[in-house]
């Protein structure tokens, strides 16, 4: 599902996001960016080694935050990783915001002109779907209906139900528009 937001891009898609072409791949990371499983996981199989390197030359950031480092292996150019919120630590949803909001405003400082996110925190950390979808797609939208150089925002989704959950949401974020 593609639709266009004051004249740039936003699009749903099922599939690995390791195989997106975007400039930049966006990790659901932890606060100390070792890539271990799920998304990172496969950035970490398929971006190779220097990836992490990287990582661990930043050490770390706080949740809700966003660093930048090189895609190596993969098609995109860079991974900014996002450090999601865990589900019972309080203030959830802002922190997820804070680190969509954070990641859009990293691609622009980099001159990034498109941008692929997974479902943030919605793995092992236990945000629902259904909450995840409503956040990052009114953030991606806001920031989208301001003044940024980025052309296209993807979301990555990699299951069905996923996928469904975000379309629906996108559907009702953008009644009427």
């Amino acid at each position: 599902m593609k639709v266009s937001i004051n004249g740039r891009i936003l699009e749903l898609v099922g599939n690995d996001i390791t195989e997106m072409e975007t400039d930049a791949i966006v990790n659901a990371a932890n606060d100390r960016l070792i890539l271990g499983g799920g998304v990172a996981g496969a950035i970490k199989r398929k971006g190779g080694p220097e990836i992490q390197k990287e990582c661990n030359k930043i050490g770390g950031t706080f949740v809700g935050g966003a660093v930048i480092t090189t895609g190596g292996n993969l098609k995109a150019k860079h991974v900014i990783h996002a450090v999601g919120p865990r589900m019972g630590e309080g203030n959830e949803g802002q922190k997820l915001k804070n680190a969509t909001l954070g990641s859009l405003k990293l691609a622009d400082q980099n001159r990034l002109k498109s941008i692929a996110f997974p479902a943030i925190s919605t793995g092992i950390f236990g945000f629902p779907i259904q909450r995840c979808a409503r956040i990052m797609l009114k953030t991606t939208i806001d920031y989208l209906k301001g003044q940024t150089g980025l052309e296209k925002v993807v979301f990555c989704l990699f299951d069905r139900d996923s996928y469904e959950v975000f379309v629906n949401q996108l559907k009702e974020e953008t009644a009427g528009d």
